[in-house]
C-alpha cells in the first residue's frame, strides 16, 4: 500500500495547525481519486425523512443530500442510515409514539436495503461490509439515534438487533429515561437529571453489549458519556460529534472525552454538521431564533415534523445566515479531524456527515462530493494507511469487537 507520508510527518503536521479558517478549494486535478477509490469509505451518519422509500425513491436523484447516484459519484461505499426519534415526554404515550416513528424509519430503511439487490445490500458485521464493497455495491448498515424508543423496558434491546441495528445512541436533545443530554430540553429539563446515566441507563449499557450493539454517546451529556465508557464491556462510539476545542458546541467532545474514548479502544466520528464544525457567533444565533419563531419552529420537535415544503423554505432562508459570517467547509471540518487525531490518536478518529439530518458543509455538501474530504486529508499528508483508517476501519475494528463480545457470552 502506498504511504505519501509516514504518521510521524502526519503529526507534526497536526501539531503546527492554526487552527486558523480557511478556505476549502478542490483541487484543478482529481488528486485524491485514486486513493479515494481505493479505501473503503464508511459514513456513521446518514439520515431519513419520515416519507423515505415511499414518497421518496433514492434509487434515482433527489432532493436529498444522499441517493444512489451521490452515492455512487463520491465514491461513498457505506454508512450507517438512522432510525431517528426525536425526544418527547417520559410517558407511556410518548414511548408509544417514539416507537412508531422508530418502526415507519426501520422499515423504509429495510425495504432500501432488500428492495434494490442490484446496488445494495443490508450489513450486520464488519464482514458484510467488505464483502458488500468488494462486491461493487453498496453497504448499508442502521444506527438509532435515541434510546427512547424502547420505553422503560430494556429486554426491547434484542428485537432491535435482531432487526439489524448496530449501534444505539443513549439519548438526543434532552434527557430521557437512559441519561442526561448534552443539550437539556428547555421545556422538560430543569438541570441535570440523574448526574450521567439513569439506573435504566447502566442496564442498558450491559445489555447492548450483550447483543452486539455500539454504545453511541453522541448527544449524551459528559457525565453520561464518561459513565457509559466506563461501564461498557466492549469499545463506545461517538457516532456524530465534533471536537470542542475547535467548535465549543455542547454536543461537541472536549479532550478528556477524547481520551476516554482512546482509552477504551473507542472511536470518535467527526461530524460535517456546519454550526458544529464552525459555531454560530451571535448575530448568526439571533437570525435563526427570529426565522424560527416566525415560522413557527421553536422546538425541535416541530422542526422534526415540518412538511417537506416547510423543510425546503425553512432551509433556504436559514441561508441568510452566512451573509452573516461564512459557512464551515471541509478544511474546517477537517482542522476537527486534526485535532481529534492529536488528542485521542489516529486509531480512534472517523467521519460521519449526517446528511439529511442537518449535515453538510462547503465542499462536501452532499454524497456526491465525498472525495473532497479524503483530498483535503491527503493535502495534510495524512497516508494512505490512515485514510483508510479515519474512512472505515477504525470503526469497523469497533464493530467486530463488540461481535465478538456478543459472541462469547452466547457460547
Amino acid at each position: 500500500m502506498r504511504r505519501f507520508f509516514t504518521l510521524s510527518t502526519a503529526v507534526l503536521a497536526l501539531t503546527a495547525c492554526t487552527g486558523e479558517p480557511r478556505d476549502f478549494k478542490a483541487p484543478d486535478a482529481p488528486v485524491g481519486d485514486s486513493v479515494h477509490e481505493r479505501v473503503l469509505t464508511l459514513d456513521t451518519h446518514i439520515d431519513i425523512p419520515l416519507d423515505y422509500m415511499d414518497a421518496v425513491n433514492p434509487k434515482f436523484e433527489t432532493a436529498l443530500q444522499v441517493d444512489i447516484p451521490k452515492l455512487r459519484a463520491g465514491h461513498l461505499d457505506s454508512g450507517f442510515w438512522i432510525i431517528y426519534t426525536p425526544q418527547g415526554d417520559l410517558t407511556p404515550a410518548g414511548y408509544a409514539t417514539a416507537l412508531k416513528i422508530a418502526d415507519t424509519r426501520y422499515r423504509a430503511i429495510l425495504n432500501l436495503a432488500t428492495g434494490i439487490p442490484e446496488d445494495i445490500e443490508l450489513a450486520t458485521t464488519a464482514s458484510d461490509v467488505r464483502k458488500i464493497v468488494k462486491s461493487g455495491r453498496l453497504a448499508v448498515l442502521m444506527g438509532m439515534e435515541n434510546a427512547y424508543p424502547l420505553g422503560e423496558d430494556i429486554r426491547n434491546v434484542p428485537i432491535w438487533a435482531r432487526r439489524g441495528v448496530r449501534y444505539m445512541g443513549i439519548t438526543h436533545f434532552g434527557h430521557n429515561q437512559f441519561g442526561d443530554s448534552s443539550n437539556p430540553n428547555d421545556a422538560r429539563d430543569d438541570g441535570p437529571r440523574y448526574g450521567g446515566l439513569s439506573t435504566l441507563g447502566k442496564r442498558l449499557i450491559g445489555e447492548l453489549n450483550k447483543h452486539g450493539v455500539m454504545v453511541d454517546v453522541s448527544h449524551a451529556g459528559k457525565a453520561t458519556m464518561m459513565q457509559a465508557a466506563d461501564l461498557s464491556a466492549t469499545p463506545i462510539i461517538a457516532s456524530h460529534s465534533g471536537a470542542k476545542a475547535i467548535g465549543d458546541s455542547a454536543r461537541n467532545l472536549d479532550d478528556e472525552q477524547l481520551l476516554k474514548i482512546k482509552a477504551v479502544g473507542g472511536v470518535a466520528q467527526m461530524v460535517a454538521l456546519d454550526v458544529y464544525v464552525k459555531p454560530l457567533n451571535t448575530a448568526q444565533e439571533a437570525f435563526r431564533e427570529n426565522l424560527r419563531k416566525e415560522m413557527s419552529l421553536e422546538t425541535s420537535e416541530a422542526r422534526a415534523a415540518m412538511s417537506a415544503s416547510a423543510r425546503a423554505q425553512y432551509e433556504a432562508r436559514l441561508k441568510g445566515m452566512w451573509d452573516i459570517e461564512p459557512a464551515a467547509t471541509v478544511a474546517d471540518f477537517v482542522d476537527h479531524i486534526d485535532h481529534a487525531v492529536k488528542i485521542a490518536g489516529i486509531d480512534h478518529v472517523g467521519i460521519a456527515s449526517d446528511f439529511d439530518g442537518g449535515g453538510g458543509v462547503k465542499g462536501w455538501q452532499n454524497a456526491s462530493e465525498t472525495q473532497n474530504v479524503t483530498q483535503e486529508l491527503i493535502a495534510r499528508g495524512y497516508s494512505e494507511e490512515d485514510i483508510a483508517k479515519i474512512w472505515s476501519g477504525n470503526l469497523l475494528r469497533v464493530l467486530q469487537q463488540v461481535e465478538d463480545y456478543a459472541k462469547s457470552k452466547r457460547k
